[in-house]
């Protein structure tokens, strides 16, 4: 009985601080719009430029624009936190140990943090595409 009761106390508080933390975090939260033709692209590194639309890439969650040039070639990388991709023009080009994958407009991509992947860009058209993460993003070359 007593068990029974100290589990149910904990769930309840759970509960509610999960409903309290997510009342604060609603507090913050607010619309937001983008258009990857009007954004500003900052370049990234060679090949790859990029436009936050949310958060910052450098310190945590976030969502950017991203361009791969045609051509664009990543190399085999893996990241610390997970990667969601959502192509919007071109195609984005992955391959990892399971085989290839043409990314294409309209693709979804979710690759998980320490996942190791080869990632770029189609040779003619490049790639644009969403790209959202819980975390900082890092490029770590594979080994």
């Amino acid at each position: 009985m007593k068990k029974s009761l100290l589990v149910g106390g904990v769930a309840i508080a759970l509960m509610i601080a999960w409903s309290i933390g997510r009342a604060q975090g609603q507090q913050d939260q607010k619309v937001i719009f983008a258009s990857a033709n009007q954004a500003k692209y900052g370049a990234a590194n060679h090949g790859v430029s990029g436009a936050t639309i949310w958060g910052d890439p450098e310190t945590g969650a976030h969502g950017t624009f991203t361009k791969f040039a045609p051509g664009e070639d990543s190399g085999m990388h893996t990241h610390t936190n997970d990667v969601w991709i959502v192509v919007l023009k071109g195609a984005y080009l992955y391959k990892d140990d399971a085989g290839e994958k043409r990314v294409a407009a309209g693709d979804f991509l979710r690759v998980p943090g320490g996942h190791k992947h080869w990632s770029g860009g189609d040779k003619k058209e490049g790639a644009v595409f969403y790209e959202e993460s819980s975390g900082k993003f890092d490029l770590i070359p594979a080994k």
